[in-house]
Formats: structure tokens, sequence, C-alpha cells
């Protein structure tokens, strides 16, 4: 009887946390519930469609951090490439464009690879020295010059195609769904190039590296406008969900819209979104899935004895670089896929809004604040961070309308601290971190 009761205590545990999880998810989702009841249901199924999103993100993030230790903070870059893939996989082709100077972007891309390879081979075949370094400024020299002669013309006239409109290639036409798995891809593709130039250094290196591919990929995407639009932005993305404009015109919807007592756009809005929430659970729920398989898999185990003790992996025989190449390439994949399903959502690739602040220091934040090395708390600390993230503004404007309401209307005082209403979000998000990383350094559920 005796071992049964000191047995007791580490039986119940598990429980215990299961208990404490489903607790806080069910806040979660009451968080949600009323957002419905006492603001907008519209406003409501937003915040849950750019959670799952974001959790998708934290969860790539939990992958690199939680599994490994791989601090990167570019994350803003894989999930705009990723992104870009929405443009190249669901937007018709333009023919003008392409007729004006498609053959030579390509030819100039291609012998641009092609500057890059010679440059690779020149110097790996020739022995160190001062001719080696003559060569390889000579190749890429000459390689540059050669390309941007084809490149630069090419680009020109593809720009000055409809410029108002279009003024760049399109895509191939394809549902965009399909620009999902290659968003990933093309996030995962990144990852590998990034990977094997700063993975075999310090882990400063990785940070500084991220750091600078993440700002070349927004400048590719701001200013290759024969490929984005630039800063024009490209719109009219084809929805993964039929437009609420069209749902309006199914009769199913009139008859909820007149059941539900509101009216037809606002309850098309909903149908809208409930569809892309419904995309959303099943492509997280998926990743989830695998992810958990994974990390209580052997090779999960051995990821966390790499993380917590490199030195004591590699004497056991681990190519340490070669399983941080592969985590490094999953997270990134999986950040990828959340910025091809964002642009999806949005119905438009804006490339001057992305932000550090948005797409990389609020990601770390959900995975701290969540739990990392736990995948249930990195999308728990994406649903939590995200809703707080959103909400925010309008309870700080309520707060500062309070603070102030015995001013008169005209008082610069309360003119000053209502225009700043709006900043109250980043003094909550640092608030946020600052009282979990005292109270619950491990975040909301912590690694077992």
């Amino acid at each position: 009887m005796s071992v049964q009761q000191a047995a007791h205590p580490a039986a119940t545990a598990p429980t215990v946390a299961y208990l404490r999880n489903v607790l806080l998810f069910s806040l979660m989702a009451l968080a949600l519930a009323a957002t419905g009841m006492f603001q907008s249901w519209v406003l409501a199924l937003t915040i849950l469609n750019m959670s799952l999103i974001s959790a998708i993100m934290a969860l790539g993030v939990n992958m690199q951090w939680g599994y490994a230790g791989l601090f990167n903070v570019g994350i803003m870059g894989f999930t705009a490439f990723g992104g870009l893939a929405a443009v190249l996989i669901a937007m018709p082709p333009v023919p003008e464009a392409w007729a004006a100077g498609g053959f030579g972007a390509m030819l100039g891309l291609m012998l641009g690879a092609g500057t890059i390879f010679a440059a690779i081979i020149v110097w790996k075949r020739m022995a160190p020295g001062r001719l080696r370094g003559l060569a390889l400024i000579g190749t890429l020299v000459v390689g540059y010059t050669i390309t941007s002669f084809v490149f630069g013309p090419a680009t020109t006239a593809i720009a000055r195609v409809n410029p108002a409109t279009e003024g760049y290639l399109g895509g191939l036409g394809l549902p965009v769904i399909l620009s999902w798995p290659v968003g990933a891809a093309m996030a995962a593709g990144l990852a590998w190039v990034v990977g094997k130039v700063a993975l075999g250094l310090r882990s400063d290196y990785l940070a500084i590296a991220t750091l600078g591919i993440s700002e070349i990929v927004i400048a590719v995407l701001k200013f290759e406008s024969w490929l984005t639009r630039g800063v024009n932005n490209v719109v009219g993305i084809p929805r993964a969900v039929p437009r609420p404009v069209t749902l309006q015109q199914y009769e199913w919807v009139q008859n909820l819209a007149e059941r539900l007592g509101l009216g037809l756009s606002e309850t098309a809005r909903i149908v809208e979104l409930t569809g892309y929430a419904l995309l959303f659970t099943l492509v997280l729920g998926a990743l989830i899935w695998l992810a958990e398989k994974a990390l209580n898999s052997p090779w999960g185990r051995m990821m966390r004895a790499i993380r917590d003790n490199e030195t004591a992996a590699r004497a056991m025989g681990k190519d340490v670089t070669r399983r941080h190449l592969m985590i490094f390439v999953l997270g990134s994949a999986t950040c990828g896929l959340a910025g091809a399903m964002m642009v999806t959502l949005d119905g438009q690739l804006t490339p001057g809004s992305y932000e550090p602040l948005r797409f990389t220091f609020l990601i770390w934040v959900m995975v701290i604040v969540g739990g990392s090395g736990n995948n249930w708390g990195a999308v728990l600390g994406g649903f939590v961070i995200w809703f707080l993230w959103v909400q925010a503004e309008p309870a700080g404007r309520w707060f500062m309308d309070m603070v102030t309401s015995g001013l008169p209307a005209d008082s610069g005082l309360r003119q000053h601290l209502m225009a700043q209403a709006a900043h109250t979000r980043l003094i909550m998000m640092g608030l946020a971190l600052l009282l979990m990383l005292r109270f619950a350094p491990r975040g909301l559920i912590p690694e077992r």
C-alpha cells in the first residue's frame, strides 16, 4: 500500500499537466468566443486565422530553437520568401511582359547562377595564392558585366508593360493551395544555402547570417519589380475560399444570414473566414502531429541530446552540423508554409509590410511565452500573443480614454495620450515577456 501511495504522485503528474494544458486552451477559446459576442464575429475569426498562422510559424521556430538550440533571427525572410510562392504559383502569367523581356530575364538569371558556379569552381580547383584570388575576382567581374548587359534591359522592358496594374511576369496560374507546399520548399532551399555556410560556425554567426539573409530577401521583394511588382504590391491573388461577393449569391448563405439575423455581407465574410479557419486547422493539426511524432522518436531524443551537449554528441559519433542543417531546413520550411498561407489569406503580397518586429520578434515572444521545446506550448503562445497583440490597441485606447476622461476634449495632454494609445501594444508585449521570464521562465506549457 505504501508503495502505491509513493507512486501515486508520479502517476498523476501527467494527468495534472494534461488538465492544466486543456484549461489553458479552453481559456483561449473562451477569449475568442467573448471577442465574437461582445465585439464582432468577423474580428474573432480574423484573430483565429492569424493565430493559426502564427502558431505554425512559432512551431517552426520551436523546431529550430526548442529541438536544437539554433538561434534564427531571420524568420521574416523565410516567411516572406514562402509568401512569394503564392504569386509565382497562383497569379496568371502576363503574356506582354514575357514577350517584352521574359526570355532575357530568365537568361540573365541563368548567367548569374553560372557566374556563381564558375567562381566556386575557380576557388576549389586552383591552388591557394594570389593567382586564385585574381582569377576569382576576374570571374565575378566578367560574369557580373555579362549578366547586367542581358538582365538589366530585360527587366526594364518588363516593368514598362502596364506598370499601373502589371509590370511583372506573373505566375503559373495554378490553384493557390499548391503554393503552400511550394512556399515551404522555397524557404527550405534558402535555409539549406544559409545553413551550409553558417551552421558550421558559432551560434552567433548563424544569427548574423539569418538576419542578413532576411534583409536581402526583403530588399529583393521590394526592388525587383519584374518579379513582385515591388512596393506597388501584387493584389488580387486567387483565394482558397470563395470571396464574400461570390458567397452572397449562394442560397444557403442567404438563408444563414436570415437565421442569424445578420447582414448578408457580414454573413458571407464569416463563412469565408470559417472556411479559412478549417483549412488552417487541418494544416496545423497535421504539422503538430508530425512534430510530436518526431520529438518523441529516437531522432527527437538525439536532437535534444545534441542541443544539451554538443561535445558529448560529437564524442558519440553524431554529425552535429548535419543534424543542425536538417532541423534548420525543417523549421524554415514551416515558416515558409505559414508565409504562403498568410499571403493567401490576405489576397495580396505587400513586401513593405514585412518588418522584424512583427515577423521575428513577435514569433520569438510566442515561443518563449508558450514554452520553448514544447510543440503545444508554441501553438498556445501563438494564440495568446497574437490575441494580445490585436486587442492591446483598443484596450490601450479605452484605458487612455478612461484616464483622461476628466480633461477637456481640446486638452493637449489628452490628445497626446490618445494618439500614443496604439503603442501600448509594444508595452504589453514587453511586459508579458518580462513577467513570463520572471515567474514562468519555462513558459505556459514547459518542456517535459
